[in-house]
Formats: C-alpha cells, structure tokens, sequence
C-alpha cells in the first residue's frame, strides 16, 4: 500500500500483494500447525475438559482454515506448500520436547500444548483483525464476515485460558491430581 507524504496509509492505493500473500501463507502455514496440535492434544485428553473442548474448537479451526483459504483465492493469491509441509513438519518434530516424561504424556505437556493454543488463537485473532481493516479498502473482502470470526475467537480465548489455568494447577501441584476432577465444562462458544 502507497503512503501519503506524511507516511499515513493511503487507502485510496492498493495493498502491496506480495507482501500479502506471504502475511496469509504465514499465517495458513500456522493453521496446519495449530490443528495438528488440537488434534494431538485432544486424543492425548479424550477423557477429560481439554479433550471435550478440543472437540468443538478442531471443526472451528479447520472451517478457519478453510476461510483463509477463501480469502487467498478472492485476493487472487497463491498458497505456498512448501510452508505448510514445514509447518507440519516442525509441529510434529514438537512433540519430541523433554516433558520430564520419557514416554508418556504428562501434565507438563498439556500445559505446553495449550500454552501454545492460546499463542495461536492470538495469531488467528490477529489475523482476522486485520483482514477486517482491510476489508474496507478492497471490495473483494466483502463477503466475508471477520467480525464474527473475531468474536468466536475471543470465546475461544477465553475458554483456552481457564484450561491452561488449571492446566498450570495440575501441572505443578505437590501430589498428583486429575485434571478436571469436581470441574464444571467449559460452556461453548
């Protein structure tokens, strides 16, 4: 996008598409990671609130994915593959951090896991917070409805923060203790 002399952004000027297309590849490439990561932790949590919500928030982020994608075809931009097989790639490599367990699953790692959760709903936020200003500057982003994104995001946010709360109880407490013994379910977004 053009400036003005003063360096304001112009919005009578078009958006520069290169630098576009690699914002949204990033960010897709970060879809690919962050649902390889809700499917891992989900199946690691089957049986307890983790698990429960995960299953609501995986169809969420793949229907996402699936709007960005949308987003990169009316912008007439190319996906990158080779960015998302590293994406999966590294999400995969990942799961191999020290989590004080050899072996198994460990509070520690769904602590970790959701940790990272809430690290990319800021991401998707942020994506869909600028998609929306720049909604007003081409027609083509019209369709697409980033203020309910935004607010759907933010429930997801907010529901991630009180699993990586007692996440953290659980995780760092003197006996060991069940996640989500006596815990009343996240409610839906």
């Amino acid at each position: 996008m053009k400036s003005l002399h003063d360096g304001t952004p112009n919005p009578e000027r078009g958006m520069d598409a290169k630098r576009l297309g690699i914002y949204l590849n990033d960010h897709h490439a970060g879809s690919v990671a962050g649902i390889e990561l809700a499917r891992r932790t989900e199946s690691e949590n089957h049986s307890n609130l983790v698990g429960h919500f995960l299953a609501t928030l995986v169809p969420d982020l793949r229907e996402d994915q699936r709007t960005l994608e949308a987003v990169m075809r009316a912008l007439e931009l190319r996906r990158d593959p080779l960015k998302s097989r590293v994406a999966w790639v590294v999400e995969k490599a990942a799961r191999l951090k020290l989590n004080g367990s050899w072996v198994r699953y460990s509070p520690l790692s769904r602590l970790v896991e959701l940790e990272g959760l809430c690290t990319a709903t800021e991401g998707r936020l942020s994506l869909w917070t600028t998609l929306a200003r720049l909604q007003r500057k081409d027609a083509r982003l019209a369709p697409f409805d980033f203020e309910s994104l935004i607010a759907r995001g933010e429930l997801q946010k907010a529901a991630l923060q009180r699993l990586r709360a007692r996440a953290s109880d659980v995780a760092f407490a003197d006996e060991p203790m069940a996640f989500g013994s006596g815990e009343t379910p996240i409610a839906s977004y």
